[in-house]
């Protein structure tokens, strides 16, 4: 019992793995893991982490340690001599080392500005990358749909070569009975060795798009591997226009509009005054005491205000040059968009063109799979030749065929269009 629960088991899981299909969403979500620029998402990550830590690290107190030790050939001396008192004189060689320790108070929004424009800068990178990912979408659509386009091909091959073994036995039969030629059944042999031909074209080519998905994805599918055809809302197709758009490509020129802004609180808080509290304490030859001639310790705190104005010269020079900056990508996203429009009205016109197509798709298909059938009749009245029935065979799974491509067509337009705009 349990050998032959085993068994049942292991046909059961045979049985799924064959069952097993991969579909579109599969292959973009596995694609976009796969993809070697994704690890660039943590590094950005944490080089922003970083330099925000850094940044607030500026309000913390700043220690500096400073050693001197000088010789000059002159030192002041008092050019008065006061009987009784003696005047020291300073040593030429002199020795000093201070620490001094400073601590913002105001910094004119410098930090402020640092950190949003860290942010900004960040999110400008993320978006780039996501712009990267979202082109790599485009190319799982072309494999995707080439290798539902060679699916369908090669059903229509099966079923041509169905049909013209099919054929091959009706008329070997009329070869047997003397209705018809053996040149007739080399006719049917041609056209038999050509469908295997293109059957072994198309499984070389559907192998090669199989091997190139599953670069992408990051997996090894077996060559047969099935894809599960995507069911696409017609209707949603339909309603998505440019202005709805939600491309990343959108919120990159939204990042670096962004950036810029924090550019510009960068220059303003150039030009603003800084303020803070001071405090040295040191040993030095000579000390505070100019006079003393030996070793001696001293301390001098306060509160510092500074203010470059010469950050005022190129405040004004410089904001309007990131205004420039600002206008060149306003320009660009009308670029984009105008672009967008066209390429999404091109879309929907081979939508329209499609949908118009197939509707005599069908028809064409019962009036040639009508004639091929007169065809056959008349091949086994003697009054038609088995090279004549090919022809039209042949037309007939033209026809199929091309009812068949029509629909993968119509299937990627609409997903290219949802490529475009990204609803």
């Amino acid at each position: 019992m349990k050998k032959t629960a085993f068994l049942l088991g292991f046909i059961a899981g045979l049985g799924f793995t064959a069952a097993a299909q991969l579909t579109i969403e599969d292959c973009l979500a596995k694609a976009r893991e796969n993809y070697p620029a994704v690890r660039q998402y943590d590094l950005i990550g944490r080089a922003k982490d970083y330099t925000l830590a850094n940044a607030a690290k500026a309000f913390l107190p700043q220690f500096h340690l400073n050693l001197r030790a000088s010789y000059q050939s002159d030192v002041t001396s008092v050019p008065v001599d006061i009987p009784g008192l003696e005047i020291p004189s300073l040593n030429k060689d002199q020795y000093q080392a201070v620490i001094e320790a400073n601590q913002v108070l105001w910094d004119g929004g410098a930090v402020r500005a640092q950190k949003k424009q860290t942010d900004a800068g960040a999110e400008v990178e993320v978006q780039q990358l996501e712009v990267e990912l979202y082109a790599l979408r485009e190319r799982v659509h072309q494999l995707f749909f080439g290798i539902l386009l060679l699916d369908v091909r090669l059903e229509q091959n099966r079923v041509l070569r169905e049909e013209l073994d099919r054929n091959f036995s009706t008329i070997s039969g009329y070869v047997a009975y003397g209705t018809a030629h053996a040149a007739d059944l080399d006719a049917v042999q041609v056209e038999q060795l050509q469908a295997k031909q293109a059957h072994t074209q198309l499984i070389a080519g559907r192998k090669a798009y199989v091997e190139m998905l599953g670069r992408m994805i990051g997996e090894n599918p077996d060559a047969s591997v099935a894809l599960e055809k995507p069911a696409a809302d017609w209707a949603d197709a339909w309603d998505v226009f440019p202005e709805k758009t939600n491309r990343p490509e959108l919120r990159l020129f939204d990042a670096q509009e962004n950036w810029y802004d924090s550019q510009q609180a960068s220059v303003r808080s150039a030009a603003m005054p800084k303020a803070g509290l001071f405090l040295q304490g040191g040993a030095g030859r000579p000390g505070l005491n100019m006079l003393a001639p030996k070793f001696d310790f001293f301390y001098i705190g306060g509160i510092r205000l500074s203010w470059n104005f010469g950050a005022l010269y190129t405040r004004g020079n410089d904001l309007r040059k990131i205004g420039i900056n600002r206008e060149t990508v306003a320009v660009r996203r009308a670029i984009f968009l105008y672009n967008l429009q066209l390429l999404s009205a091109r879309e929907h016109q081979e939508i329209r063109r499609l949908q118009e197509v197939m509707k005599q798709d069908d028809e064409i298909i019962r009036l040639r799979e009508n004639i091929r059938k007169s065809a056959e009749a008349k091949v086994a009245n003697g009054t038609l030749t088995a090279a004549d029935l090919m022809r039209e065979l042949g037309r007939e799974h033209l026809a199929r065929q091309t009812k068949a491509t029509h629909e993968i067509d119509l299937l990627a337009a609409i997903f290219q269009l949802n490529h475009l705009n990204n609803p």
